[in-house]
């Protein structure tokens, strides 16, 4: 096999630090990293049992990484000392909209100053060229009219304390990239996906996670706001973007990813994930008056598409059909969680 996407990403990128590693985005990384031969090196909190990580982990034996909380200011300039890396993908944070109303300082502190804590180390480093920090698709203001998908020079604002954490977050990227253009420093880019699906995410309250839980255990799956619209996406997606912005050189600040099409609603996602799991399903759908959730998202990735080539390699549709699959080929085919990753990272970066 040939490698036809990310070829340029080798062994001298290296060593990339990858903030967040024991995370579901993280995790799929690293393996990507992995398969790439690109060295790496984590920071993060300690895994949670239920994780991909978790699942993971036996198979690998690794020594690069670090388990540090990113506001842990004084170690963190320990780790950073001794990584030296030469690019930065940032995915440590409080990530869930739902928890944020119950850890708002968490989501704050770790969110807005642990980015801070990220930079301010980093953006001196001697090797250093390149940072990216992973936002999100919910720091638009939404209350844009005409609604149509969120560009990068959208005006930012929040719905909820995750979103304004993440607006937080983009203006310590801003504060930093102009530093960095003074100094002469490394890149700082902000990147921004949405609702990422795929194998082996656990995360509570989410639409996968639950439908998956509810597939396994043939039990009723209650499933709120059917009509909602997200712009789903497979996570190797928004990581290949990922990749291209940090190794790209570009001036730009601000990439969006996503599939650039109408999102499908929360009830066509479970009709194709139940078709595709092939079994009887009860569903449920309700709808919460008080739900605290934007209704409808949708980016334009037309920037990204343009200045970094980029490209989804699954729509809406493959890319659920691809999330019941790889739980399919654990429980039925018997695949590690590995095997499992790598059919689909060897989708996306070698030539069929």
């Amino acid at each position: 096999m040939n490698q036809t996407k990310l070829s340029h990403i080798n062994q001298d990128c290296g060593p990339i630090l990858v903030t967040g590693h024991t995370g579901f985005k993280g995790t799929w990384l690293t393996l990507l990293l992995d398969e790439l031969n690109v060295e790496w090196v984590g920071v993060s909190l300690p895994p949670k049992k239920d994780s991909l990580y978790a699942l993971i982990n036996q198979s690998r034996n690794k020594s690069n990484e670090y388990f540090v909380d990113i506001r842990d200011v004084d170690k963190l300039s320990k780790i950073m000392d001794r990584i030296d890396p030469s690019h930065i993908i940032h995915l440590a944070a409080q990530a869930l909209v739902l928890e944020s109303y119950t850890e708002t300082r968490n989501t704050f502190e770790t969110n807005v100053l642990g980015t801070y804590n990220i930079l301010e180390l980093a953006i001196r480093k001697k090797h250093l060229r390149s940072i990216v920090v992973a936002t999100t698709d919910k720091v638009y203001n939404t209350r844009k009219f005409p609604p149509t998908a969120f560009i990068e020079s959208d005006k930012l604002g929040g719905m909820d304390p995750y979103s304004w954490s993440k607006v937080g977050t983009e203006s310590v990227v801003g504060a930093w990239r102009q530093i960095s253009r003074i100094e002469k420093g490394p890149s700082v880019i902000s990147v921004r996906s949405g609702n990422v699906i795929g194998g082996g995410d656990f995360a509570k309250n989410r639409l996968l996670p639950d439908l998956i839980k509810g597939f396994f255990e043939n039990s009723k799956i209650v499933v709120r706001n059917g009509e909602s619209t997200r712009p789903w996406q497979h996570v190797l997606d928004p990581l290949h973007g990922y990749l291209l912005a940090l190794t790209s050189n570009t001036n730009e600040p601000a990439f969006n990813f996503s599939q650039g099409k109408k999102s499908l609603s929360v009830k066509k996602v479970v009709e194709i994930a139940s078709e595709s799991w092939g079994e009887p399903t009860r569903i449920e759908f309700t709808k919460n008056a008080n739900d605290r959730e934007t209704k409808k998202l949708a980016l334009n990735p037309r920037k990204a598409e343009k200045i970094l080539n980029w490209r989804s390699n699954w729509n809406q549709e493959q890319a659920v059909v691809s999330t019941v699959n790889w739980w399919k080929n654990l429980h039925i085919k018997k695949l590690t969680p590995v095997e499992a990753c790598l059919i689909d990272i060897r989708e996306l970066i070698y030539e069929k």
